[in-house]
């Protein structure tokens, strides 16, 4: 798998909103970015007639907007693993849950089985509150499920992470 990285320069709220004494500078513009511990990678092992497998990698969002933010997650054009003309669909679970055979998915639990699945609209990840100048990690897990007719080889999908202050 491998992710994509947006970031952004937000204003901060305006005089009187947001949180009293709050430890950020003082100005008209405040900012927002990401930073990625690294592509996940997800190897599987066998188990009976499928392979699975989860790995993950940790976000960091540090922004001084004095209200928080919103950490958005999708998959531009097309949530599918592909490896040539082989693809794995991402999970139809809008929630958190086992993942169907030739399926893969997210989740920011840590869970090893459960899972919800990309789309190609952003959703939300995360909807944090507060300023982090030290910055905010998110841990997300993606697990795999594969019959073992699947093609063998690398798979990968596209994910954009996308972070967002908020406004009163």
């Amino acid at each position: 798998m491998s992710a994509g990285v947006l970031s952004s320069i937000s204003y901060a709220s305006p005089f009187g909103q947001g949180v009293f004494g709050a430890d950020v500078p003082f100005g008209s513009a405040t900012s927002i970015s990401i930073a990625i511990s690294g592509n996940p990678t997800v190897s599987l092992a066998p188990n009976g007639n499928i392979f699975e497998g989860s790995g993950s990698h940790t976000l960091t969002v540090t922004s001084l907007d004095v209200v928080g933010y919103r950490l958005y997650i999708y998959s531009p054009g097309s949530s599918d693993m592909t490896n040539g003309s082989e693809t794995i669909p991402a999970s139809s679970n809008t929630s958190a849950g086992t993942l169907a055979t030739d399926s893969w998915g997210y989740n920011v639990t840590g869970s090893s089985t459960d899972f919800i699945g990309t789309t190609t609209s952003p959703i939300v990840l995360k909807d944090a509150d507060g300023p982090y100048k030290n910055g905010d990690m998110t841990t997300v897990t993606y697990g795999v499920k594969a019959s073992a007719t699947k093609g063998a080889g690398d798979y990968t999908a596209n994910v954009v992470y996308t972070a967002v202050a908020k406004s009163e």
